[in-house]
């Protein structure tokens, strides 16, 4: 293997731990249309892969337009055992969930049905940018 390839194999190694090291745990619930009005954009649609921010990741308006990437990690309740379905979505901030605790997110119903069966209505996630 010649040197040119080591080095370019060791860099993506570094960068895809780098990313991962970077996550961010918290959990995420969903909200349903309609999606505007939102805090960002007002009455803009942003289509529906889209994500309100718990305060402080919202930062007064700071965060709106940035791009995370969502898993889901497993379970919060016995309601649903196995909620994940092993992918992830890449979500836009458009909006503030005033009602989300520090470590919460709130996903559109359908960015969160692509990670998660909607039944189990609360899930465990990791999230970066």
């Amino acid at each position: 293997m010649g040197l040119m390839t080591r080095a370019f194999i060791l860099i993506a190694m570094v960068a895809c731990l780098t990313s991962v090291a970077h996550a961010i745990a918290g959990q995420a619930t969903f909200y349903t249309p309609p999606y505007v009005p939102s805090s960002c954009y007002g009455f803009e649609d942003r289509g529906v892969m889209i994500l309100a921010a718990n305060s402080g990741l919202f930062n007064n308006r700071a965060a709106c337009g940035q791009r995370y990437r969502v898993t889901c990690t497993g379970r919060t309740n016995d309601g649903v055992l196995q909620p994940c379905t092993g992918r992830s979505v890449d979500v836009t901030v458009v909006d503030l969930c005033p009602g989300c605790n520090p470590n919460q997110v709130d996903l559109s119903r359908e960015a969160f049905q692509v990670i998660a069966n909607p039944d189990a209505g609360r899930i465990n996630i990791e999230y970066n940018r």
